[in-house]
């Protein structure tokens, strides 16, 4: 997948507790450069069961708790010195109309994809070692518009310029910080819509190279920017086929689509 070297690394990686999902593919593809990987997540028992299978540990933490962040910070400068690498792959990927968003929907996903990454950074930034790399899974959607997506499209943008103010406070120990902006990817989170007949198909349409991403695409960034030989810190990575020349499918163009597969609308968020 690349040729990073990660050996006598200590990475860690949130939000790897669910089956296969981006964060998991990440956590493997550390492990096999070399990295030694812990994983954090709130449900421990699939985390234990994955870290075992990497060769890693795993580690209890709700990202939205600012007290289970600077206790893995604790446990990295116990149990590894420090950490080199540290990945957010958290996220939700709450659907909705702008104006049927509910107050309690709208304050679940600032907690988890804002204000708990913040608070999550500002608690390990301290442990990270000199030369460290920081990464934060982001979403092309915090650059291009999605109708239906307004939370998970600001709150994601909120944390990439987060991400550009910790690469200023990182920057004099030589810790990088950046993101990386996925599109449309099959993983667990977008189950549902591939379940519908041509939702994948009206974005796959838009991408000039012609697929969708893959969380082994995003994998490899993630290698790259957790190499030492990375001299990039405060961007963020369009790492999703050159979606952005074109942007994502509207409203009407996916339920044109889904109409055309299944001859029925497509459900309502």
């Amino acid at each position: 997948m690349s040729g990073a070297t990660l050996t006598g690394k200590v990475a860690l990686v949130i939000g790897a507790g669910g089956a296969g999902n981006m964060g998991q593919v990440i956590a493997r593809a550390l492990a096999g450069a070399g990295a030694r990987v812990m994983v954090a997540g709130r449900t421990i028992g699939p985390l234990a069961a994955f870290a075992q299978e990497i060769g890693g540990w795993a580690e209890p933490c709700d990202i939205t708790v600012k007290a289970d962040s600077e206790r893995l910070a604790d446990r990295l400068r116990d149990v590894g010195g420090g950490v080199d690498i540290v990945v957010n792959a958290t996220g939700h990927g709450l659907r909705g109309r702008f104006e049927d968003v509910t107050e309690q929907q709208l304050r679940d996903i600032v907690d988890l994809q804002f204000v708990g990454p913040f608070l999550f950074f500002q608690a390990l930034l301290p442990a990270v070692r000199d030369g460290g790399s920081l990464i934060q899974i982001s979403s092309a959607t915090a650059t291009i518009m999605l109708d239906d997506h307004a939370p998970y499209m600001g709150t994601k943008a909120g944390m990439d310029h987060v991400m550009r103010c910790i690469a200023l406070v990182g920057g004099p120990r030589g810790i990088r910080a950046n993101s990386v902006s996925p599109g449309l990817t099959e993983t667990p989170m977008t189950a549902g819509a591939k379940a519908v007949p041509g939702v994948f198909e009206a974005y796959r349409a838009k991408y000039p190279l012609g697929r969708l991403g893959t969380s082994e695409d995003i994998a490899a960034a993630v290698l790259w920017l957790a190499d030492d030989a990375c001299f990039m810190t405060g961007q963020n990575l369009q790492v999703n086929g050159g979606l952005t020349l074109r942007g994502n499918p509207s409203r009407a163009e996916v339920d044109a689509s889904v109409i055309a597969a299944t001859g029925a609308p497509r459900p309502a968020p």
